[in-house]
């Protein structure tokens, strides 16, 4: 019997949640954490040069979709179990991920207490699911549905419209800038631009800049 521990990856970019995730896995004798990273590119040349036995993906990155990196591990590393622990808990998200190659999907709410034991599930051949995953992923099977819906367009999006200012706030975020450069950009306080970012994540029902990022982009908000 094998005793050697569990290999993990981690790929995460909010860094509280990356460090509560890392405690979980470093917590158990039967795992051993080799590698944590905030951002796609980061994980992807980790993974070109160095073998593990599963990889958790946060979906949500801030320069490239966490499916990149699904489907690059995939290509590198068939043996490597794949899991994804993401906030996105739609059809939309879950199918391109279990597409890419995932076998596993947990929604981070209410993930951590169970984490290690469903990294071990998974390294043993099984398929951890979050109930509203795997509830949704049975009713697509029932429906015989072959293909994820296709994103709603912008022009039925119903959402409130950015104020000129939001918008540029928005682009700045994404070029990569802090907030005190976009204050300074823009000639305003650190303390207006969190404001202007707590407004862009209201309007867009998002909880983090990866996520309104993303939905900025699906919105054509953004370049």
């Amino acid at each position: 019997m094998d005793m050697r521990p569990v290999t993990v990856a981690l790929v995460e970019d909010e860094p509280e949640v990356l460090a509560a995730i890392a405690k979980v896995i470093r917590a158990s004798p039967r795992l051993h954490l080799l590698q944590t990273s905030s951002t796609a590119l980061d994980v992807m040349r980790w993974l070109a040069k160095n073998p593990v036995d599963v990889l958790l993906v946060d979906l949500g990155l801030p320069d490239r979709p966490g499916t990149d990196v699904i489907r690059l591990c995939r290509s590198l590393q068939p043996k490597c179990e794949i899991m994804v622990l993401s906030t996105f808990g739609d059809a939309y998200h879950m199918l391109q991920a279990f597409e890419a190659g995932a076998r596993g999907y947990l929604l981070k709410n209410g993930t951590e207490d169970e984490l290690a034991t469903h990294v071990l599930s998974l390294h043993a051949g099984g398929a951890p699911m979050s109930p509203m995953i795997a509830s949704q992923l049975l009713s697509r099977w029932q429906e015989g549905a072959r293909k994820p819906p296709v994103p709603v367009a912008r022009s039925d999006r119903k959402i409130d419209a950015l104020s000129p200012r939001e918008l540029e706030v928005l682009q700045l975020v994404a070029r990569g800038c802090t907030y005190s450069e976009t204050a300074t950009h823009l000639k305003i306080s650190v303390t207006t631009v969190q404001a202007h970012v707590r407004n862009i994540y209201g309007k867009l029902d998002v909880h983090n800049k990866a996520e309104a990022l993303y939905e900025a982009r699906q919105l054509g908000l953004l370049d």
